[in-house]
């Protein structure tokens, strides 16, 4: 259910904005990637996953949220680093790459111990680790936790020597005593505040700014690493962020028959799964969700001319209705998920596009079929966006 003092229509949040705010925060924060006190990749990852959580946190007024907290950050932290803990196989010989000028990250080991334990495949994501070892991964989100309650969060924002807060507020600063952060982590009796609360309009700004801020961070974080490792820089930021990390063959038959065996965008009849393509239908450019409510299939000329586009809204509108509560289709999501042992969350997904969707410039493209695309209509995504799944609304 929607907190009361974030309900307020987009509408407002928007109108209340400085035009110019926008632009003032991607400076800092150009500033702030630019500062070279950092020796680990830290800051990339915090900021991206703060990004991730605003877009994720969306409510259903299209408000964004004003905090996250130290738990959440640690979860979509974990989620960022997992495909960097896989062996770099184009140096020989393949080795986990370092990401800390003086040795590895902490994270990284960390997140790599627990993969050498519980999920030594490469190709498992980390949500089916999470839910195979369920202990041992809260284990690891804890020690992740701790790792930024003690380290970047009360550190990000100072450049030079200056703490120069633009982007949240916290309680509590490099001076946090051990012994308090233990009890949190284990439920005792504490005062600890794990809330990291967004500054005014920063929420709306890393939506509004998201698709530029995104490519940006992983290109500072990619040439990092490159540094650290002397390695070609393009060739790494595929490796680091590329779309192609997780194997979907075990969800496209599932898909295929969900669909009616029809292309999702086009309906043309497909004859078997490996005519089939799985399609993020919101971009992986736009949001990074391998979730299973992010998949469509689509035969191979419609995924290759949508491509990173946004899909036009009756796309939208036949997408979301798979969200409603009650619904056949959210019934057989359901079933498909537990029978393929993939991930579903689709308070996240529909989240992410009511963050995306009503901030469209009206000169936006959204792809409709083949090469036509056409201009967002705000009443047609708004209706789509409508739609009350089962849960937390």
């Amino acid at each position: 259910m929607d907190h009361p003092r974030e309900g307020c229509v987009l509408e407002r949040s928007l109108s209340n904005l400085d035009p110019r705010g926008a632009i003032g925060f991607a400076e800092k924060l150009l500033e702030l990637l630019g500062e070279g006190r950092y020796t680990a990749t830290y800051k990339y990852a915090v900021l991206l996953a703060l990004i991730d959580l605003s877009l994720e946190g969306t409510l259903s007024s299209g408000a964004p949220p004003d905090m996250v907290t130290t738990r959440q950050l640690a979860g979509k932290i974990v989620e960022l680093y997992w495909p960097h803990t896989i062996p770099f196989a184009s140096r020989s010989p393949a080795v986990v790459l370092r990401q800390n000028t003086v040795g590895q990250a902490e994270i990284v080991s960390t997140i790599r111990r627990f993969r050498e334990q519980h999920s030594a495949d490469p190709s498992v994501p980390h949500w089916e680790s999470r839910s195979t070892a369920p202990a041992a991964y809260e284990r690891l989100v804890k020690a992740v936790e701790r790792k930024l309650i003690e380290m970047p969060l009360p550190r990000l924002q100072t450049m030079g020597r200056a703490q120069r807060e633009f982007i949240y507020r916290i309680h509590w600063d490099t001076g946090i005593q051990k012994r308090e952060v233990d009890d949190y982590l284990r439920g005792r009796m504490n005062a600890f505040d794990n809330r990291v609360l967004l500054l005014p309009s920063v929420g709306e700004y890393f939506v509004q700014l998201s698709g530029l801020l995104r490519p940006l961070i992983q290109r500072h974080w990619a040439a990092m690493v490159a540094q650290v490792n002397r390695l070609e820089e393009s060739q790494l930021e595929v490796f680091l962020f590329g779309a192609n990390r997780t194997p979907t063959a075990r969800v496209r038959a599932g898909l295929w028959e969900f669909q009616g065996k029809r292309c999702f965008y086009c309906g043309a009849r497909l004859a078997d799964p490996t005519r089939a393509e799985v399609d993020h239908f919101v971009p992986w450019s736009r949001y990074p969700d391998d979730g299973l409510d992010n998949f469509v299939v689509a035969d191979k000329t419609c995924n290759g001319n949508k491509c990173n586009s946004l899909a036009a809204h009756a796309h939208l509108a036949q997408w979301t209705r798979r969200f409603a509560a009650g619904s056949v289709e959210c019934m057989a999501l359901d079933a498909l998920a537990v029978a393929a042992k993939w991930s579903r969350d689709h308070h996240r997904s529909l989240n992410v596009a009511r963050a995306i969707y009503p901030r469209l410039p009206n000169d936006a493209r959204l792809w409709l079929r083949g090469s036509e695309f056409i201009p967002p209509d705000a009443a047609a995504i708004a209706a789509a966006l409508a739609v009350a799944p089962e849960g937390r609304e």
